[in-house]
């Protein structure tokens, strides 16, 4: 009975042992899948910011230099690059904990690889008739890019991350991801800005002696999500904050056309954003123009937000073209 009942310890015993062992197999298989999904995750993400952003961008910077043909040659190489990004993604072996985290991946790298598509085909459309269709086309695809960035940073990082704390693992060094930040300028998500940049025609005059009458503009409100900013240290309150587009209406209430007509909106934390108006129209009312900030606000405490019209030349009165707002922004 002693001996009996010695080796059933000692079989239970390792029977325990087996068990842990084969769990801490189990647990280090896991944590390695997690830590090699995750560099190949950044592995494909600094590709994409400095293959294709960065690249595609030098391109179109300089590409009033250059002939529209070799421009769309040169934008067509940044989209096959693109492209294999997305098929490197799409080859990735994925863990379970990752799938939410795989999903947006391929939606960010889409958007991106699509984007340079739409692009290099709309290239040769700058020129004649379709030159505006074109610009349209192109800027359209810049909020694209905008998207992925947010997409990116409040999808991707944070369901990858989450995964890995929850395994104890240690998300800076090699398991850290890179930001990343596509589109580099607001001002591209303005098809007027576009189709100057690109082609160097477009958005009227800005030089010279300004014509006889007056000139200038008034803001006459703002706007974010269904909250109209009341100015004057009134608490304005804005929710879901992740990225927010101001509405800024303002009129041309001189006797003139205006040119390059800028709109600046100002949050802490970070750059001002301006966003230009190929042209204004004296006499038209209220014009509307859609501003994204770009970025994440400060969250959950009073900031000041400050929306100008940037005076054009000839303009004589200015107390009119600001407002600022203080704004709690959060979730």
């Amino acid at each position: 009975m002693v001996r009996r009942g010695v080796a059933l310890g000692i079989g239970a015993l390792v029977l325990i042992l087996l068990v842990l062992g084969v769990k801490g197999c189990l647990n280090s298989r896991t944590e390695n899948a997690l830590k090699d999904y995750t560099r190949n995750v950044a592995s494909i993400v600094n590709d994409s910011n400095d293959q294709v952003a960065k690249r595609l961008f030098e391109l179109l910077n300089s590409a009033s230099s250059g002939s529209a043909a070799e421009l769309q040659q040169n934008v067509n190489q940044v989209r096959v690059t693109a492209e294999d990004d997305v098929k490197r993604a799409q080859s990735l072996d994925t863990p379970g904990d990752m799938t939410a985290a795989q999903e947006r991946l391929l939606d960010v790298l889409t958007l991106r690889s699509e984007g340079v598509r739409v692009i290099a085909e709309q290239l040769p459309n700058l020129e004649g008739d379709q030159a505006e269709a074109a610009s349209g086309k192109i800027a359209g695809q810049m909020s694209a890019f905008l998207a992925s960035d947010v997409l990116y940073s409040q999808r991707v990082v944070p369901y990858i991350y989450d995964p890995l704390k929850s395994h104890s693992i240690d998300t800076t060094g090699s398991n850290q991801l890179p930001s990343s930040m596509f589109l580099p300028d607001t001002q591209w998500l303005d098809a007027g800005f576009v189709r100057k940049q690109l082609t160097g025609k477009g958005g009227g005059k800005t030089t010279g002696t300004p014509a006889p009458g007056t000139h200038g503009h008034g803001l006459v409100s703002t706007t974010v999500g269904d909250v109209t900013l009341q100015p004057g240290g009134v608490l304005n309150r804005v929710a879901g904050a992740a990225n927010p587009v101001f509405t800024v209406t303002f009129q041309n209430q001189g006797e003139n056309d205006e040119f390059d007509v800028k709109v600046k909106i100002e949050v802490p934390g970070g750059s001002p954003v301006v966003k230009t108006i190929d042209q204004t129209t004296h006499g038209s009312g209220d014009l509307k123009v859609q501003v994204p900030l770009g970025r994440t606000p400060p969250l959950n405490s009073p900031v000041k937000v400050t929306v100008t019209i940037e005076p054009v030349p000839g303009e004589q009165k200015t107390d009119n073209n600001t407002s600022t707002y203080t704004v709690i922004f959060s979730r």
